[in-house]
């Protein structure tokens, strides 16, 4: 029997690995061991408890305020101390959390091949997302099996020099996941009548400033139109918490929740008319739902979206913010144009086209999927 550890360390870590650890716990010849580093509490925990899924260790790192640093040196020591107990066969992981990059580094420590979930996802500079970009570029250098989303992203490793035959075109596992969420689940009931807007803004380089354009935009578009509503998850970061409060909360057409568990926040992209998020996971997760999207950031590796016209690039500004947003609450073509549910990220496929691959890694019989086509 072979053995597998899965590390999860955030809600999008445990979302996307989720269709992989189900898909491996199929199969009786290799023993799956799921390991989380705690990056991310309640979060995670929301989400394996969605799937049943039961970790064999936490490493339960997160504190209030904790740096990359202090994550990094955390993980490192616990996870290197797990490896050398369980000795497992694989180490699989997905994305670009601090996570991902800590697991392939112990295991590359330890002599483990190491699995990449969603590789090969870029942007120009190694800074930008900070620092996702570089925990990814890291990753790539040990990972032994590339599982790149789509045709782009398996370009990109191509041309960093990865061997072909170690890159297999899965499609993205979020979308495996949403599929079977949204058919089981449905949609939410609206905050209020009329139009729903969902926000998500959290990430590191949308901090102060940045955040402030969002905010002030989002006034706008209420202000622009009296049938919307905006529902925005705060994440729990405090420094995100701040702003959204200082500049939002007196609004009554706005409802700052608390992050919600998976299942309810699939439901509110269900029942959303328009997404505007610096999120990677709801770029491609909303196209599925048929729903279209404004990214609040200056460049995204997930470029595919972009390219068939289900999302639009916009940064952080408030008047590019503003002037998108009101086009498509404003154009009901525009939006049924942009609402189309050819999602260019996966086909829902993906955990198996992973677990095929993994399998003929370690020589045992497997079935044939043909890659994704982006």
């Amino acid at each position: 029997m072979k053995k597998v550890v899965a590390v999860v360390g955030t809600r999008p870590d445990a979302i996307k690995m989720a269709p992989v650890i189900l898909e491996l716990e199929k199969h009786p010849d290799i023993e799956t061991l799921v390991v989380a580093s705690g990056q991310h509490k309640e979060m995670l925990r929301q989400v394996l408890d969605t799937f049943g899924i039961n970790e064999k260790v936490n490493f339960d790192v997160m504190k209030p305020q904790q740096s990359l640093a202090y994550i990094t040196s955390s993980v490192l020591t616990a996870f290197d101390e797990s490896i050398a107990s369980i000795k497992p066969d694989m180490v699989i992981a997905q994305g670009d959390t601090t996570t991902t990059f800590v697991a392939s580094l112990v295991a590359f420590y330890r002599g483990v091949p190491f699995a990449h979930v969603e590789a090969g996802l870029r942007t120009p500079t190694v800074d930008s997302p900070f620092p996702e970009e570089f925990n990814r570029r890291a990753t790539a250098l040990v990972t032994r099996l590339h599982f790149p989303p789509t045709t782009g992203a398996a370009n990109n490793l191509l041309r960093e020099g990865v061997l072909a035959e170690q890159i297999v075109v899965a499609g993205n596992t979020s979308i495996d996941a949403i599929l079977d969420v949204s058919s089981r689940f449905g949609s939410i009931t609206a905050y209020s009548s009329g139009r729903m807007v969902l926000v998500t803004t959290h990430r590191r380089e949308n901090w102060g400033e940045p955040q402030e354009r969002i905010c002030r935009a989002i006034l706008r578009l209420i202000d622009a139109h009296d049938d919307i509503h905006v529902v925005l998850p705060m994440h729990k970061n405090e420094a995100v918490r701040e702003t959204l409060r200082m500049h939002l909360a007196k609004n009554p057409r706005v409802f700052l929740i608390e992050p919600p568990e998976y299942v309810e926040f699939t439901r509110l992209m269900s029942a959303s008319y328009l997404i505007l998020t610096d999120s990677g996971g709801v770029q491609e997760e909303a196209p599925s739902l048929g729903k279209p999207v404004l990214v609040l950031r200056t460049e995204t590796e997930r470029p595919e979206g972009i390219e068939t016209g289900n999302a639009i690039l916009v940064g952080t500004m408030e008047d590019a913010i503003f002037d998108e947003a009101d086009r498509l609450l404003s154009n009901p073509n525009m939006h049924a144009a942009m609402a189309s549910k050819n999602n260019p990220y996966g086909d829902g496929l993906a955990a198996k086209r992973i677990v095929s691959s993994i399998r003929k890694h370690f020589g045992m019989s497997h079935e044939d999927y043909p890659a994704f086509r982006s």
